[in-house]
């Protein structure tokens, strides 16, 4: 055998292993404030719900969570600004789907202009709209509502970025 098989021979392999390994899905999203510290949620037309800026990541191009939050907030809303610091992660369990990792960024605080700019991409969003925190778990209920509350302490309290499981703190 030749060194050139043997390299081919290792890369198959390698690809038949990873083959094997279980796969997750990696979702990135923005948490921006107004002044008066409410959430900017939009409102998707390919589910019910709401939800925060953002989308799932494309690793297939390299693409990082910062790099894939920033890129799908900017195609959702127009908002295309540098994101600030990691406020959450969370591991999502998943239910009739791959479990799935959730970062969420500090999109920063908008001010008039910026809501005023804001542009909604139509084959994805419905609306978008300011919501007060003591109103978030109605709007986003279950893990991702708890993943903003989350990172929300996060802010007010300066603390590191919160690790989370389903939305619930790890400790």
């Amino acid at each position: 055998m030749t060194t050139t098989d043997a390299t081919t021979d290792d890369a198959r392999d390698f690809a038949a292993y990873l083959a094997t390994l279980p796969r997750i899905f990696a979702g990135a999203a923005a948490l921006f404030r107004d002044a008066q510290g409410r959430v900017l949620l939009v409102e998707p037309n390919y589910r019910e719900g709401w939800a925060l800026p953002g989308g799932t990541i494309e690793s297939d191009d390299g693409e990082t969570p910062r790099q894939g939050a920033r890129r799908e907030t900017a195609e959702e809303t127009g908002l295309d600004r540098e994101l600030g610091r990691l406020l959450a992660v969370d591991w999502v369990s998943g239910e009739g789907r791959p479990p799935m990792v959730a970062y969420l960024y500090d999109g920063g605080v908008l001010d008039e202009k910026d809501l005023a700019a804001i542009r909604l991409q139509e084959e994805e969003l419905l609306s978008w709209k300011l919501v007060p925190r003591e109103e978030l778990t109605a709007h986003l209920p279950g893990a991702l509502g708890r993943r903003v509350l989350a990172a929300l302490d996060v802010l007010d309290t300066g603390a590191g970025t919160a690790e989370l499981e389903d939305g619930n703190p790890v400790h």
